[in-house]
């Protein structure tokens, strides 16, 4: 994304030369507000490309309004605004096939972030084809090189790289960017080969031209690269990582250096680097899906106060063909119009209301089971071990790390032969010295025939019932019980704790358990007394 910035700079020379400033005055705003606070900035752009009659005021704006989706996280939202952009130019026009290029690689990049890794081939492959300008070219064949590298083609990827360098040049960014990217497809060509001399090298260029991103693009590479050979010279590259990403304010990065860290540091250090891990996370989620879902809102108003002004529009034309005549009938049909106007923006204003509710549900709903429930099971399986295997933690922490960055959009659920193994250590792993799991009748044959998605939500019920045990009932032994009958699967839990008070209100993980349980056609009943335990009874239909 960054690599195209020096484009919005060109469009703002091209603002000063329109004979019609009045075309770019919202785009101008947004530029305006395009360091300082993104949801303003994301407001004028789509003000800009909703009403300007320009091709490539539209067009500029929904590519800018694109960096922005990108930076919060919200890759789908940028395809579709990218897609705007590109039905806004004509190869025709001058700059037009430059702008088509620089749009292809964004799509590309969004691609990659999304994991797809192969259809980012084809779109750089297409800003290729129409990047008449010689300074784009290092940019696009630099993106291309590191999707071959993905995808294990690393000589093609070398490839591209000695052809960005061939038109770039031997120094500058570029050079930097491209020798570092050199470097790393040979050394996971050749784990032997040694890649310290190049990344070396592109380092003391970036640090030169103060290029603090590429500092900290050459902290990462550096750790990562000195990680099996010498830990203490990636431990040092791992701390500038998260001293530059901190000063850059980029969460992405201070995540991947906290990784880093949490591996490659001594015990007693480990703990603080996990509890800032675990908050900057939470944070991210949380701001992202705030971020997706006003970037949802704003485009949704100025649509409609669009919508609105060309409907005024309409009923001012037609009254200036009215006669005198027909005033009753005009005063009939204004009222009415009015009627059917209120109504109309109340329906669409509780049904947009509707959606961005349903979306924070289950984007809450989400954020509970992920990371809330995911992070207590990492937090209660470090108390209950006497060591601490740094390298298991580190796989957890990064699963639910690519689990938080893909809370946003949907994951395709399978079936899982091995799914009652899930099951028995999903309930195990909460146990200890002080409480004891008993799991029955759990096995292959017994989820046969649920189907992948009530397996899915059974086991966020699972693990929300043992987290509440774990956290509230204080329960020295816990039973859970598998069966079937009739056209019912069956789930009895049974502990001896402290049970429910009386009139108790259930917190969002037990309301999320009976929405879950109510959605699949099922019930859930609690017996439960303070102090003498707690019974739970879950039935669901069979697929």
């Amino acid at each position: 994304m960054a690599s195209f910035i020096f484009l919005a700079f060109a469009s703002c020379q091209k603002v000063a030369k329109v004979a019609q400033p009045d075309q770019w005055a919202d785009y101008r705003k947004g530029y305006s507000w395009l360091s300082k606070r993104q949801d303003s900035a994301f407001f004028y752009f789509n003000r800009a490309a909703s009403n300007a009659a320009a091709k490539d005021v539209v067009a500029l704006a929904y590519y800018n309004m694109a960096l922005i989706q990108v930076s919060a996280g919200d890759n789908y939202g940028a395809q579709e605004s990218l897609t705007l952009s590109l039905k806004s130019l004509d190869e025709q026009q001058p700059n037009g096939r430059n702008y088509m290029a620089t749009d292809y690689n964004e799509l590309g990049l969004t691609c990659e972030n999304l994991n797809e890794n192969r259809d980012a081939l084809n779109y750089y492959r297409l800003a290729l084809r129409y990047a008449d300008d010689k300074n784009l070219r290092p940019y696009i064949l630099n993106d291309l090189g590191n999707a071959c590298s993905k995808l294990g083609a690393y000589n093609q990827a070398l490839s591209n790289y000695q052809a960005a360098i061939s038109i770039g040049g031997y120094a500058g960014a570029i050079y930097a960017k491209t020798l570092t990217n050199l470097a790393v497809s040979r050394w996971r060509r050749d784990h032997h080969y040694n890649a310290a001399p190049e990344l070396e090298k592109s380092l003391a260029i970036r640090v030169k031209g103060q290029d603090k991103w590429g500092e900290n693009s050459s902290y990462a590479h550096l750790a990562d690269f000195y990680k099996d050979r010498r830990p203490d010279s990636a431990l040092f590259y791992a701390g500038k990582m998260y001293a530059v990403a901190g000063s850059l304010q980029s969460p992405d990065d201070e995540l991947e250096a906290l990784q880093k860290l949490i591996v490659l540091s001594r015990p007693a250090e480990v703990k603080a680097y996990f509890q800032r891990y675990q908050t900057l996370s939470d944070s991210v989620v949380k701001s992202r899906n705030a971020a997706k879902n006003q970037f949802a809102l704003i485009r949704y108003n100025v649509e409609k106060s669009k919508a609105e002004n060309l409907e005024l529009q309409k009923e001012n034309a037609a009254k200036k063909y009215q006669l005198s005549g027909v005033l009753i009938v005009v005063a009939l049909g204004s009222i009415l119009a009015v009627f059917w106007y209120r109504k109309r923006n109340q329906r669409l204003r509780l049904e947009a209301e509707n959606r961005i509710r349903q979306n924070q549900l289950q984007l809450s709903q989400k954020v509970h089971d992920v990371v809330a429930n995911g992070l207590y099971r990492v937090i209660s399986g470090i108390e209950n071990e006497d060591k601490i295997d740094k390298n298991d933690v580190l796989d957890q922490i990064e699963i639910l790390y690519e689990q938080s960055r893909d809370i946003s959009y949907e994951q395709p659920q399978a079936a899982d032969g091995d799914f009652y193994i899930k099951i028995t250590r999903l309930l195990t792993g909460f146990g200890s010295p002080a409480t004891k799991i008993a799991v029955a009748g759990n096995s292959m044959e017994i989820w046969e025939k649920v189907g992948a998605h009530a397996r899915h939500e059974l086991e966020q019920v699972l693990q929300e019932l043992m987290v509440n045990m774990k956290k509230h009932s204080h329960a020295t032994s816990v039973a859970v019980r598998f069966g079937h009958q009739g056209r019912y699967f069956h789930i009895d839990y049974l502990d001896n704790g402290k049970g429910f008070p009386a009139e108790t209100p259930f917190g969002n993980g037990l309301t999320n358990t009976g929405n879950r349980i109510k959605q699949m056609g099922g019930t859930i009943t609690f017996d439960t007394k303070p102090n003498k335990g707690t019974k739970i009874h879950i039935a669901v239909p069979l697929t």
